[in-house]
């Protein structure tokens, strides 16, 4: 195996190569950093990088599994290098939440998430971009240089996980964690063309902190293949005494998901949201491609979507209030950001926002009464090209955000868990894809199907040409 087809090997097959003392966690890492220091420079995937400590904690390792009797005893991820979200702290990293004012904040403790990462054996590479206060679908953070697009560096990689999706999809790691408060993971997963899993809420924990956005936003896995993405979210998933939500154990591990035939299945689908209208073409042929695959394996595929009207001036107030949360001064904040700031609202508007919101999600959690899943789009077109909104208006940004990125919110709203899974390229070399909702703790169900998907419709072999040499 050549060094390219090692650094887009997927994670569980690294994993398995260290354990065989094929290659070693210190070889990983270095085929990372060297990867990063080559290509990252015409990506922006990544804000800060911690060679000395991955470096470090590699060769320790490394030296560990020399010595290690039982290697079958070790961690799932020993040794596998990875990525984390810059909104996300790991204790002495850099912590900007994507504000250049923050470069010089440095974390002091390790996010729940991170912790469990640490303990199933990753290795932290460094942390990755995202857009200011994850506040956007795009990254084009003021300070930083714009994260691109490793299928077409012209247009953008999503967000605000478009770090960790480029980082993926170009092989500057092999898997990391991203987040989802309005489909930002779903987004960037489809727009980099690999898989990304929003969790139902409660499934992973916010610890230290209680949740996010009273509970929109969600850590979540991002991967090359449904078994990696599965694995990382077994990783992840868990009660932490004092979380707010809190699941039911599955059935099974996520991973052992992958390897199940699902029974026949009643699924809805449709390629256009009322109120918005219909998806571009490339997002249609998805949909028609995914309900053909679907019902060659004996599902029954009926045109249906919850009714998810009303949701975008409730969801809109609490994004907003999420951006005046943080407390950064706003001299230190984007024009977009300090106009939704300013917009915001008390905290009585925020509370009605939530109650209309929840009243709304019963109704989209109801729909799964009569469905055992949900085919749309992530997006309803492709991504924009860098800078393409750069001189709107806040109020005209706003608006294209909406009406890009409007199959995503709902299932943040709701809580329902959703798996996003390539589906083909259009004419600009950009990938384009589907994402699957199932019901509440029902992510065996979209990750049982997204990996028959997988089977059906092979996506591995595929590679950014610009990032394959």
């Amino acid at each position: 195996m050549n060094l390219v087809d090692l650094a887009f090997t997927p994670a569980l097959e690294q994993a398995r190569l260290i354990r065989d003392r094929q290659i070693s966690p210190l070889e990983l890492v270095e085929l990372y950093l060297d990867r990063i220091e080559q290509y990252d420079s015409r990506l922006g995937s990544y804000f800060s990088v911690a060679a000395e400590t991955a470096l470090a904690e590699a060769q320790a390792k490394t030296e560990q599994l020399a010595n290690l009797k039982d290697p079958d005893a070790l961690p799932p991820f020993f040794g596998v290098p990875t990525a984390i979200k810059d909104l996300n702290s790991v204790t002495g990293m850099p912590l900007t939440l994507g504000v250049a004012a923050l470069k010089d904040k440095i974390g002091t403790y390790d996010d729940g998430v991170v912790v469990r990462m640490r303990t199933a054996g990753f290795i932290i590479l460094g942390k990755t971009a995202t857009s200011e206060l994850g506040s956007f679908p795009y990254i084009e953070a003021p300070g930083f240089p714009p994260t691109r697009n490793p299928w077409n560096p012209d247009y953008t990689a999503g967000g605000s996980s478009g770090g960790a999706a480029a980082a993926v999809a170009a092989g500057l790691c092999p898997i990391a964690q991203g987040s989802d408060g309005g489909g930002s993971i779903r987004g960037p997963a489809t727009c980099c063309g690999i898989v990304g899993i929003k969790p139902s809420r409660g499934r992973v924990s916010c610890a230290p902190v209680g949740d996010y956005l009273n509970g929109i936003a969600t850590n979540g896995s991002l991967a090359r293949t449904v078994a990696d993405a599965a694995a990382l979210l077994d990783v992840m998933s868990g009660y932490t005494t004092g979380d707010p939500y809190w699941l039911p154990e599955p059935e099974m591990s996520f991973l052992e998901a992958t390897r199940q035939k699902p029974k026949q299945l009643r699924i809805a689908f449709s390629a256009a949201l009322a109120s918005f209208g219909e998806a571009a073409d490339i997002f249609q042929q998805g949909i028609e491609q995914t309900v053909g695959h679907l019902e060659a394996m004996g599902h029954i595929l009926e045109p249906a979507c919850p009714d998810m009207r009303d949701l975008e001036e409730p969801f809109t107030k609490i994004w907003q209030a999420g951006a005046a949360s943080v407390g950064i001064p706003l001299e230190f904040l984007s024009p977009i950001n300090r106009w939704n700031i300013e917009r915001s609202g008390s905290a009585g508007e925020y509370l009605q926002a939530v109650s209309q919101m929840q009243i709304i999600s019963r109704r989209i959690v109801a729909f799964f009464e009569q469905f055992d899943a949900l085919i749309l789009p992530v997006y309803l077109h492709q991504p924009i090209r860098i800078g393409e909104w750069a001189e709107l208006s806040p109020q005209e940004t706003l608006d294209k955000i909406i009406n890009w990125i409007a199959p995503c919110p709902p299932f943040n709203a709701s809580g329902l868990p959703a798996i996003a899974i390539p589906t083909g390229f259009d004419a600009n070399g950009l990938p384009a894809g589907i994402q699957i909702v199932s019901k509440p703790a029902a992510e065996t169900t979209i990750i049982a199907l997204a990996a028959r998907l997988e089977e059906a419709n092979p996506w591995l072999t595929q590679r950014p040409t610009l990032f394959s040499v």
